[in-house]
């Protein structure tokens, strides 16, 4: 099923027009007016909507058909193109995940199974052990938790020491190796390994792109884009994993567990200032532990064992 992790005006009128609903009957199933409606798709992403209201539109989209479930999808994946650009179906992509939320954290995590998958740039078979991965990088919402439950320095560049309320379901950036690190130990997670994140990203038949081959640039945040700057981890749901994972490719460079030299760990995934081919899950990055950035950020992983509530 698609997410979202914070509904504005945008993903209303998208959900509206994939259920084929009038302002009235899709205002009467959420239990409010159609000028709230209306007024909420005329701000668009400035749409401010309280948590009943959010949470009233999980409800409708989780119990949306299978048919506007899709068409939400593509409704907004023809929004995230460039004018002019034709988004050709991927008819091996998956658009769902298995689920659950973590004890620690209590992020959505997807279930990857155990097994063999083609890694790296010659397609080699590579087995992994089964794993689950959060389901979108960590938030500025997520990290500001972790900063308020331990006191850990918060990113430099929030004012006062707060993020700004838009950037809340923003990825956190300006985060090094070792915030990441500490982060996720405070979960009861890992960061994942390279080969966790690949499989991850690319499944097991040795993908190019999370959504498949196809070199489609509006299926996520990079250069090409032309956003400039971090998004909603939800806002690509074109460009999920076949496991359902958000942000594989574009937003934000992740940090791994996997260290390259002493004191050096990898980085996938680029970001909005990278090329997409940057992007590649099989291309891999590195950097100093201590390095923080605009365009760097991370999301964890965890064992069956770190899945049992109070594992530390």
């Amino acid at each position: 099923m698609p997410l979202v992790t914070k509904w504005t005006g945008r993903e209303v009128k998208a959900l509206r027009e994939a259920v084929r609903m009038s302002l009235m009957e899709f205002a009467e199933k959420l239990g409010v007016s159609d000028r709230i409606v209306s007024r909420w798709e005329a701000d668009g992403e400035r749409a401010a909507l309280r948590m009943v209201n959010q949470a009233a539109l999980d409800t409708l989209l989780a119990k949306s058909d299978k048919d506007a479930q899709g068409r939400f999808v593509g409704i907004l994946a023809m929004d995230d193109a460039p004018a002019h650009t034709i988004i050709e179906p991927d008819h091996d992509q998956v658009s769902s995940g298995d689920y659950v939320k973590h004890p620690g954290d209590g992020k959505l995590m997807a279930h990857v199974p155990e097994g063999i998958f083609l890694s790296g740039a010659n397609d080699d078979p590579v087995w992994v052990d089964d794993f689950h991965i959060d389901t979108f990088p960590t938030t500025n919402a997520d990290y500001a938790r972790f900063c308020a439950a331990t006191r850990h320095p918060v990113p430099k560049h929030w004012e006062n020491g707060r993020c700004p309320r838009d950037l809340y379901d923003h990825p956190v950036v300006e985060v090094t190796w070792q915030d990441a690190h500490a982060y996720a130990t405070w979960a009861g997670k890992s960061l994942p390994t390279a080969e966790q994140w690949e499989k991850a990203a690319r499944g097991v038949s040795g993908r190019t792109f999370p959504w498949g081959n196809q070199k489609t640039a509006a299926k996520c945040n990079v250069r090409e884009t032309g956003v400039e700057r971090t998004t909603s981890v939800s806002r690509y749901h074109s460009g999920v994993s076949p496991y359902g994972v958000y942000d594989m490719v574009g937003n934000v460079w992740e940090w791994l567990a996997t260290a390259t030299k002493p004191g050096r760990y990898e980085l996938r995934g680029s970001a909005f200032t990278s090329p997409l081919f940057k992007g590649m899950p099989a291309v891999s990055n590195d950097a100093d532990d201590t390095m923080q950035d605009d365009d760097t950020g991370f999301r964890c992983a965890a064992t069956p064992e770190q899945m049992e509530p109070g594992q530390p």
